[in-house]
């Protein structure tokens, strides 16, 4: 067996070029054959006991060529890779080019690698050591963040929507009077605040009634991920079918009792404080996003849009116990290390199609 590992013009890239002893691709033949025997049925044979050139004459050689494959290569592969020093990072792209009985097995493997990184000087450098402390803000957010955690949902009855309120709503969107694809929904969940739909569109929400209908007006936005509607007026039907509200569990002894291993409140603070400090003794954590939360058909259309395919869905009731938003907060980020995001979801969909288009050459 023969193996040679050489780059690709990708980065990052390498290609494995096998040829493999006709011998040994007969012997995975018989191993296949004695393994699948049973499965075929030849004309003067009982079922699983006609040799192995009667299979061949009755489906042809090739009947064995995929599962033969299967059954040699993996091992060869995983072998050839740890042999050459190959730091595999995705599956391979097999091309085969010869695959027959009684001839040597010839195909490539592309894989991609872990990047080659040269450092520059680095010795020498001194760091300033930053001092992370603690803030009674610091311990009223995680606090916040267990009481969402343990929070439930209760049906709202006897007032109209405000804000961070969940509310149940079918709605249908129109452009120049005209529906356009992708704009409407029955029974979906919106959590007035989570900023997932239209700029203005969850305010227009805020003080409806159940069972009240209304149109609201918004404007998409020019960088907008369909150019259809990028910097377009629309006019978006609504019906409000269910409020809903998170109840929050009260900051006491017996909260701290229901969600930790302390009995009072005070000594989970203190387990925070400890738990803060501990992960912020030189490390540090940021969340870099947009902030802003896209729903699975804000994915389908930019992919649409990016590629020019069209992609085949249909919108159907949330899965159970599946969250309405969920998404990052960067604050942090821009505060503390003045970033912020410029890509767009266009702008990723774009460049993971590219990846893929280049994939294939």
């Amino acid at each position: 067996m023969s193996v040679k590992v050489e780059k690709t013009e990708n980065t990052n890239e390498v290609k494995l070029s096998f040829e493999i002893e006709a011998e040994k691709f007969d012997e995975a033949m018989k191993k296949v054959y004695l393994k699948t025997a049973k499965y075929f049925n030849v004309p003067g044979f009982r079922k699983g006991k006609a040799p192995m050139q009667m299979v061949e004459k009755q489906y042809g050689a090739s009947i064995f060529y995929e599962d033969t494959f299967n059954e040699l290569v993996p091992e060869i592969y995983d072998e050839a890779i740890k042999a050459n020093n190959v730091e595999a990072v995705s599956r391979p792209q097999i091309d085969i080019q010869q695959m027959e009985k009684g001839k040597n097995l010839i195909f490539t493997a592309i894989v991609q690698v872990i990047p080659e990184v040269k450092l520059g000087k680095y010795k020498g450098i001194e760091l300033n050591k930053i001092e992370y402390n603690v803030s009674d803000e610091d311990i009223e957010h995680e606090l916040g963040h267990m009481q969402e955690k343990n929070s439930r949902i209760v049906t709202v009855e006897d007032r109209p929507v405000e804000p961070k309120d969940i509310t149940v709503i079918d709605f249908e969107g129109f452009v120049d009077g005209k529906a356009f694809d992708g704009g409407k929904a029955e029974k979906h969940e919106l959590e007035i605040g989570s900023n997932t739909f239209i700029p203005g569109f969850e305010d227009q929400i805020i003080g409806m009634k159940i069972e009240e209908e209304k149109d609201i007006n918004v404007k998409f936005p020019e960088e907008y991920f369909s150019k259809d509607l990028a910097g377009k007026d629309a006019t978006f039907k609504v019906k409000l079918h269910e409020i809903k509200k998170k109840e929050l569990p009260n900051l006491d002894d017996e909260f701290a009792k229901d969600v930790s291993e302390f009995d009072t409140l005070k000594e989970l603070e203190a387990s925070i404080k400890e738990k803060l400090e501990k992960e912020n003794s030189g490390i540090y954590i940021y969340n870099l996003g947009t902030g802003v939360g896209y729903s699975v058909l804000d994915m389908v259309k930019a992919f649409e849009e990016s590629t020019g395919k069209k992609v085949n869905y249909k919108i159907v009731e949330r899965r159970a116990g599946d969250i309405a938003t969920c998404y990052s907060d960067p604050q942090k980020a821009k505060n503390e290390l003045h970033w912020e995001a410029t890509k767009t979801l266009n702008d990723m969909c774009k460049d993971s199609w590219k990846y893929i288009q280049n994939r294939k050459k």
